[in-house]
């Protein structure tokens, strides 16, 4: 008798339909073909065990499953339910005759338990895609895939659960979710806040613009300064996520395995924050089956790297292309996939190994040319990329011991979505740029138009720094961002000075 069930293979981010063919005939093998791994081979022991253990009996048969399309490499442990499946309605334990009308994924446990697998809301989309009665999925990725409008999801917590429904002995309902009330319910929902921050102002500043424009940056200071404390803080004043891009960004979680259990969509930006000893496959992303890495994991969000110089020079260098296209292709000798990292680059690093150049508090140990060495482990095409570079000084006792708290996370979040909004109105016919920091050269002519001082002090500035090409159109960029949290139509002179400042580690006396 033949059978056949549907399940789901990930590739990349999207899903690809898998049809597991069960067919029994007189005889005692059991075959597993269709390009399985070993997880998949092995489902052999899972499945029996946990059929035995739900009290039901398998008669022994020659048993030949398919899954197909046989050219699609079958991973994990993800298709033991819709296995199990088939061979019980093969056998005639299971009557239902419309098995081709739902989608199941998930993997079993020996005492017949149910359990959470990887991918989940890809899944749920091609199964809503396929026009599919229902997915049933384990019940820890049920509030997961019921983000899917129009789509039934049932979540089960055995394999006797799933036999009974399908033979109409159980009604489970499927379970519902209101997408827009979670979501902006939890889009406010910060643990830190700028309000806490004493003192550097400017620092604080540079971080609005920076994020009012989506621009990368670099800030240097000795340790104790506050770099790290104030990264951590920016997500709490970037544009919230819209659901566009909450669905990507879950999206990219649930094939990693990165989502919370009982979680729904996410709703903050993401901020990643890798250390210092990842390997190039980590960040980016790869491996021997495709696996998002760091970067793509902080699509929508920040990539926050603490202690810059301290991160092999090989591994930074990969990031070069990812943070100009905002995705990367990842390609291996049986593969190539694509994923989406459209993120905000911020670091933060000593100026000297010793940490206390330009500390007006303590005195630097470290001669110009080990400073010059420390500096150049960050090459001068990754500065090129970092639109916004400031320095940081100490925090001073008088700005430490104030008792009034700080300007709020949620007032400079207003200013920055105000920015935000004047930058969606300009760039509404350009659909694949939305922010300053994603202007093309043609965009820049067109947005910022300098009048002769602006011209003038940029020109200066360019001649004395020596700035490449790729400078001169940040500085743009960044001034073009300024201009816009003033609510300003064309930049200004002040606008290209405040930007020109945000280049220090462009000047020639650095380390020097």
């Amino acid at each position: 008798m033949l059978v056949k069930t549907y399940s789901a293979a990930l590739m990349a981010l999207k899903a690809i339909k898998v049809i597991i063919e069960v067919n029994v005939n007189k005889g005692m093998r059991f075959v597993i073909v269709g390009l399985p791994d070993n997880a998949v081979k092995e489902s052999q022991q899972r499945i029996m065990a946990a059929i035995s253990n739900t009290g039901l009996h398998l008669p022994l048969h020659n048993t030949v499953i398919n899954m197909a399309p046989a050219d699609v490499k079958k991973e994990g442990a993800s298709y033991d339910l819709p296995i199990a499946i088939g061979l019980l309605a093969a056998s005639g334990i299971i009557t239902s005759t419309n098995l081709d009308r739902y989608m199941m994924i998930g993997e079993l446990g020996l005492d017949g338990s149910v359990r959470p697998v990887s991918g989940i809301l890809s899944i749920a989309i091609l199964a809503r895609e396929l026009k599919m009665d229902g997915l049933i999925v384990p019940i820890d990725n049920v509030r997961e895939a019921s983000v899917v409008n129009n789509l039934n999801v049932y979540g089960v917590k055995s394999l006797e659960e799933v036999v009974r429904m399908l033979n109409g002995q159980l009604s489970i309902e499927p379970t519902t979710t209101d997408t827009r009330e979670e979501f902006a319910k939890n889009q406010s929902s910060f643990d830190l806040d700028f309000a806490d921050v004493k003192g550097q102002e400017t620092v604080k500043r540079a971080l609005e613009v920076a994020a009012a424009g989506g621009h990368n940056l670099i800030m240097i200071g000795p340790p104790g300064s506050g770099k790290t404390m104030m990264a951590q803080r920016l997500p709490s004043i970037l544009p919230p996520l819209t659901l566009r891009e909450s669905l990507e960004t879950t999206q990219i979680y649930s094939v990693a395995s990165a989502l919370k259990r009982d979680s729904t969509l996410i709703a903050t930006r993401p901020f990643r924050s890798p250390h210092h000893t990842i390997s190039q496959v980590a960040l980016c992303g790869g491996g021997t089956n495709p696996h998002p890495g760091e970067i793509c994991l902080a699509h929508n969000g920040v990539l926050f790297c603490d202690e810059l110089p301290e991160f092999s020079r090989s591994t930074l260098e990969v990031l070069r292309q990812p943070m100009e296209d905002r995705k990367i292709v990842i390609s291996r000798a049986k593969y190539s996939v694509e994923y989406p990292c459209s993120f905000m680059f911020v670091a933060s690093m000593n100026p000297c190994p010793c940490g206390y150049y330009n500390d007006p508090t303590h005195e630097c140990t470290c001669s110009p040319g080990i400073i010059q060495r420390y500096m150049g482990k960050i090459s001068g095409p990754m500065l090129d990329r970092i639109d916004i570079q400031v320095e940081i000084t100490p925090v001073t006792f008088d700005d430490m011991s104030q008792q009034s708290r700080g300007e709020s996370s949620a007032t400079i979040r207003q200013r920055v979505v105000a920015a935000r909004n004047i930058q969606a109105e300009r760039f509404k016919d350009h659909p694949y740029v939305n922010c300053n920091a994603q202007m093309t050269r043609s965009l820049i002519d067109e947005y910022v138009k300098l009048d002769k001082p602006s011209n003038d002090i940029l020109r200066k500035a360019m001649d004395k720094l020596n700035l490449s090409a790729r400078a001169y159109d940040r500085i743009l960029r960044v001034a073009r961002t300024i201009a816009d949290l003033e609510g300003n139509t064309n930049v200004t002179i002040s606008d290209i000075s405040e930007a020109i400042t945000y280049r220090n580690l462009d000047r020639a006396s650095w380390g020097t």
